[in-house]
């Protein structure tokens, strides 16, 4: 067989044509010597090239073609045609990679296919090694996802968590510097655009940059002040100061012209140095009710403020003769729209709808569209959780701008961990991504960990595939999931995971809600129960020297024991027993720091201590001196 190319083709195609070629000869017996030609090639013929990824994929006995609209879509029908034979990329881990061997006569299908939505992809959050990075951008055009975000200029914060092993105090601290983030940031976007995946960047630090800090991560400097810049700062209670020590959170005084000749020439400098970034995020601080109290701030509102630093941004951009995609954020004040402000130059800009306060307990509401902005009272505003009020905020921008848009949502950011199944944030997700179209929006990011695979990593793959086909059936996914990772005992595994589901609680993980609930209580001890019998079940596929035979249930009865410890916590929280459900989570800490080598690709230790510590308040902070 011979998998063939144009001589000009780019490297993503011919990363294509060496990934057909290297999947098929483990699964095609003496592959060489079968007489077929597959050729590959962009071909905007079909679709246009400026339309959502679409591919064709026509294999004869003696010849095919597998073609897309660009190169990125000659990749995403590559691994798309290798699951309609039978393989599955189940998790961001090889091993957990399912390549089935085949006959030869099955090679022969024809078929095409178009995406969705045009944005679809994730952006780096947690704790994460450098592999852990690799890995998950491999993993993300086998599920049909086509862009990656790496917050900051570089995702230093991220890395430093993981290597400094921070909330683990049994992995001693390694060293890792912004300079080695410099260094792993060249080979991430190596790999980012070998795949032909959109690159997102920044986001968060602008405003520390524009005090002078160097800003990535969301680190308190060790420094003051950077002299000179304070008259930038906010001025907030009289006082112009970093906001909580941190430059990332700490907000600008955005009439001050000095600040905001500073903010664009950050942006436009930036774009000028990295014309390999798609999608330049501009955001404001990365917290709330710290805005400027000056007189003129006082006059007008931070979303007017926003707009016209876009568009002085646009100004310096189109003076450059750059055609940068800036993407720019509704979260937290500038949820509520601008009152006079416009955005002069709509193609430029994307719009992120970020609802981090939402519920994750039901799917986007669209239904009632006549609710009611809440009035914007000045650093002194309440973060809406309803549904309603979050689609009501999007609602007020759509009415002025009418450009690119998508969501970005945190399902696996902080939601579930309260899902101890996994199976209910995977429902919502499918949920939510089909009603994107009816909401106007053209795509989903997900702000996420990278190390959300425990139990499994069914969310993740329920995501990838339905927002390029909207309308698959989730519960073809679940049972296709779960039967590629459980086999003959699927089902059994789907209803204990679905029960374990169904008792537990994403808002009342995430600090939502009273911490006395009768109701939880009861609901964890119902989790309880199941995980103790489950072990049944788990043990049948456990070998004679304590192995399992597979990673999908050594995964699966590792999860069990954390459950029991977790909902045990949350039990005894729930009933108003702090020192009991302290000395369960204390040991639920213990357990997964102790097997955290083993099971680090699965589930992020650093981010769920920290979720379960400042969200769900299992822990006494002020007592506790372990925490962050």
């Amino acid at each position: 067989m011979k998998v063939l190319f144009e001589t000009d083709a780019s490297e993503v195609v011919a990363f294509a044509a060496e990934e057909l070629t290297r999947y098929l000869k483990q699964m095609v017996e003496d592959l060489d010597n079968i007489d077929l030609e597959i050729k590959l090639r962009s071909d905007n013929s079909m679709f246009p090239a400026d339309s959502n990824d679409s591919y064709r994929v026509h294999i004869e006995q003696e010849r095919g073609t597998i073609a897309g609209n660009n190169d990125r879509s000659v990749l995403l029908a590559v691994y798309d045609y290798l699951q309609t034979l039978g393989c599955r990329f189940l998790m961001p881990v090889k091993i957990c990679e399912i390549i089935p061997h085949i006959e030869r006569e099955k090679l022969v299908t024809s078929y095409e296919k178009q995406a969705s939505y045009f944005h679809r992809g994730v952006c780096i959050e947690g704790s994460d090694s450098f592999e852990n990075v690799m890995d998950y951008i491999a993993w993300l055009p086998k599920l049909g996802f086509n862009s990656f975000f790496l917050q900051f200029q570089s995702p230093y914060a991220f890395l430093q968590r993981w290597y400094g092993h921070l909330e683990n105090p049994y992995v001693k601290a390694e060293s890792y510097t912004p300079e080695d983030a410099e260094r792993d940031m060249v080979l991430f976007e190596q790999e980012i655009k070998k795949r032909g995946l959109l690159l997102h960047m920044v986001g968060h630090g602008w405003t520390g940059e524009v005090l002078g800090y160097h800003t990535v991560s969301w680190d308190v400097p060790t420094s003051s002040s950077q002299e000179g810049f304070q008259h930038r700062m906010a001025m907030i209670n009289g006082k112009r100061e970093l906001f909580g020590g941190a430059p990332a959170n700490t907000n600008l005084c955005y009439h001050n012209t000095d600040a905001i000749d500073a903010f664009a020439a950050c942006v436009t400098s930036y774009a000028q140095k990295n014309p390999q970034t798609n999608y330049l995020h501009v955001w404001l601080a990365d917290a709330f009710n710290n805005l400027c109290e000056c007189p003129e701030c006082s006059k007008t509102t931070l979303s007017d403020q926003y707009v016209e630093l876009l568009n002085e941004i646009d100004r310096r951009l189109t003076s450059a003769g750059l055609d940068t995609h800036i993407v720019f954020l509704l979260y937290q004040e500038l949820l509520w729209p601008p009152v006079t402000s416009r955005i002069n130059n709509p193609d430029r800009f994307v719009l992120m709808f970020a609802p981090i306060s939402r519920t994750f307990e039901k799917s986007y509401e669209i239904e009632n569209t006549n609710t009611e902005l809440p009035v914007f009272h000045r650093n002194h505003i309440t973060l809406p959780t309803n549904l309603a009020e979050n689609m009501a905020f999007l609602k007020g921008w759509q009415k002025i701008f009418s450009g690119d848009s998508f969501v970005y949502d945190y399902p696996l950011g902080r939601a579930h961990y309260g899902d101890l199944g996994y199976v209910h944030i995977a429902r919502i997700l499918h949920a939510d991504i089909q009603k994107l179209e009816q909401m106007g929006l053209n795509g989903y990011i997900s702000c996420q960990e990278l190390r959300a695979a425990f139990p499994n990593a069914l969310p993740n793959y329920v995501m990838g595939h339905t927002l390029f086909q909207k309308n698959c059936s989730i519960e073809q996914l679940i049972e296709d999931y779960f039967q590629a990772c459980y086999g003959k005992d699927a089902q059994l595994v789907l209803t204990y995971l679905s029960k374990l589901s169904e008792f537990s609680s994403c808002d009342y993980v995430n600090g939502k809600g009273e911490r006395l609930s009768y109701d939880m209580a009861k609901r964890m001890e119902g989790a309880l129960y199941r995980s103790e019998d489950f072990e049944q079940v788990t043990k049948r596929h456990q070998n004679a020297d304590g192995t399992f035979e597979s990673i999908y249930w050594d995964l699966l009865e590792y999860h069990r024991k954390y459950v029991l410890l977790f909902a045990s916590a949350l039990m005894f929280l729930a009933m108003g027993d702090q020192r009991s459900a302290e000395r369960e989570w204390k040991a639920m800490r213990e357990y997964i720091c102790q097997n955290e080598e083993k099971y680090q690709p699965y589930l992020d230790v650093y981010r769920v201590l920290n979720v379960t510590q400042h969200y769900t308040k299992l822990v006494n902070i002020s007592e506790e001196e372990n925490c962050e």
